[in-house]
């Protein structure tokens, strides 16, 4: 009997494996296969998924010490537009510039999803981890993540988050609610919501909060002031015109972030109704421009760099090989009261009409 090859896989091999044994099962090369490990272009698809397939199913350990990676923290945005990346960027690289590490940035052009080039990019690099903001991996994505050590944290996540996967978020709910109790405390009862979309996290979360807040109150929703947006300036001005031109419009507006909120504002500008006067408004977010809106705007607050420095935190703990003492982690909403919102003086719409 001729003896087994040099770097033949055991027989019933069991535990991650090794690349010699990874290239013996998949009939190629150690050097092909170590060119998939660390996300070189120069292979063929096939051949690729083949090897992925089997560090999927079977994992993969390192012969040696593990290969040294960059000093760097990757952040994948969805979309870079408005203030909500800095606020984000400001926490990260404030925790980046404490441990000596540098930062770099993708962003997806309005995707939640990064495409494969994303993916190989980050894997040649080899950073400390990945920090998603408001994105998220494909199941595949995150497995080669996690088979080459590099940690991913989901920050602001926008489905239910990945079981394997560290976040941190904001409380949503509490914010939703708060706003309704506010508003609800200056004597509104006809009271809209303008959300984001349905299948972000974030969207459903303050959108029931909001309604438990006008439950609880027993202040019933009417289905026609519940208006369903994209988080985009022109969303929350469109939906804001519909409301304002109903036969009995809305006495106060929740937009579900900031930027809606201001769309209100111009819709509110367009057709003559006076903030606070005629409409009060509440945002989401908190971001630099809320101050600055005429009048100024009452806004839910989320504490988008302290979120982000967390996340980075998490992402020096996992690289470290440390636990870290909570899987999900949720910073407190608040209430920021500014001159956006007054007790309601004309439930039938602006002054003079």
């Amino acid at each position: 009997m001729s003896p087994a090859p040099e770097h033949a896989p055991a027989e019933n091999p069991s535990g991650p494996l090794t690349i010699a044994e990874l290239a013996a099962l998949a009939g190629v090369s150690t050097a092909t296969v170590s060119k998939v490990v660390n996300g070189r272009s120069d292979v063929s698809a096939a051949t690729r998924e083949q090897i992925e397939e089997l560090i999927r199913s079977r994992g993969f350990r390192r012969q040696r010490r593990p290969t040294k990676s960059a000093a760097l923290i990757d952040v994948l945005f969805h979309e870079l537009a408005g203030l909500y990346p800095i606020e984000i960027l400001n926490g990260v690289e404030e925790v980046a510039r404490h441990h000596r590490l540098g930062v770099v940035v993708s962003e997806l052009g309005g995707r939640h999803v990064p495409g494969q080039g994303w993916i190989e990019d980050v894997l040649a690099r080899r950073p400390h981890g990945v920090v998603s903001v408001f994105s998220g991996l494909t199941a595949e994505q995150s497995e080669r993540l996690y088979s080459r050590d590099i940690p991913l944290v989901l920050l602001d996540p926008t489905g239910d988050p990945d079981h394997d996967a560290p976040s941190v978020g904001a409380s949503n709910w509490n914010g939703g609610l708060t706003a309704a109790r506010h508003l609800i405390g200056l004597g509104h009862r006809r009271i809209a919501i303008v959300t984001g979309p349905g299948h972000l996290e974030s969207s459903r979360a303050r959108l029931d909060g909001f309604r438990a807040g006008l439950d609880l109150a027993g202040v019933a929703l009417d289905p026609a002031l519940e208006r369903h947006s994209d988080f985009m300036i022109e969303g929350g001005r469109e939906h804001a015109r519909a409301l304002l031109r109903l036969d009995a419009p809305p006495t106060a507006i929740f937009a579900c972030n900031d930027g809606m909120a201001l769309g209100v504002y111009h819709a509110a500008a367009e057709l003559g109704f006076r903030i606070p006067e005629d409409l009060s408004v509440v945002g989401f977010d908190d971001l630099p421009k809320a101050k600055w809106t005429i009048p100024p705007m009452s806004t839910i607050r989320q504490p988008l760099k302290e979120m982000a420095a967390a996340a980075a935190n998490m992402v020096v703990t996992l690289a470290a090989g440390g636990a870290l003492p909570q899987h999900r982690l949720e910073l407190a909403t608040e209430l920021v009261l500014r001159q956006s919102t007054a007790a309601p003086r004309n439930a039938k719409g602006p002054a003079g009409s």
